[in-house]
């Protein structure tokens, strides 16, 4: 079993920076790809971006290219999620997961474990 805590989250105005963490403890976190997603209110989950296990390989969706990026520290068992230039339309609640897939996709029941979330508001 895995356990994923998320921090970081807070509120910060439009074009500012965020860095979300998200520790792991269980089960061996090198053999997990890792993804990011996120929820507005009234909206569905969404992908936000995923790194393969030994982090050679990065995904994004298209909303957060050029502005997110996603890392991962294995030696902290630790994933994170660099937000730069956060827009109103950012707002929500971010979420990690992990999945044993060698290859991360983008659909939420790809993955096998979650965090509880942290909550992310941009003002305008």
């Amino acid at each position: 079993q895995v356990q994923l805590v998320e921090s970081g989250g807070g509120l910060v105005q439009a074009g500012g920076s965020l860095r979300l963490s998200c520790a792991a403890s269980g089960r061996t976190f090198s053999s997990l790809a890792m993804g990011w997603f996120r929820q507005a209110p009234g909206k569905e989950r969404e992908f936000v971006a995923a790194i393969s296990w030994s982090g050679g390989s990065t995904y994004y969706a298209d909303s957060v290219k050029g502005r997110f990026t996603i890392s991962r520290d294995n030696a902290k068992k630790t994933v994170y999620l660099q937000m730069k230039r956060l827009k109103p339309e950012d707002t929500a609640v971010y979420y990690c997961a992990g999945t044993v897939t060698v290859v991360p996709g983008t659909a939420l029941h790809e993955y096998d474990y979650w965090g509880q979330g942290t909550q992310v508001t941009v003002s305008s």
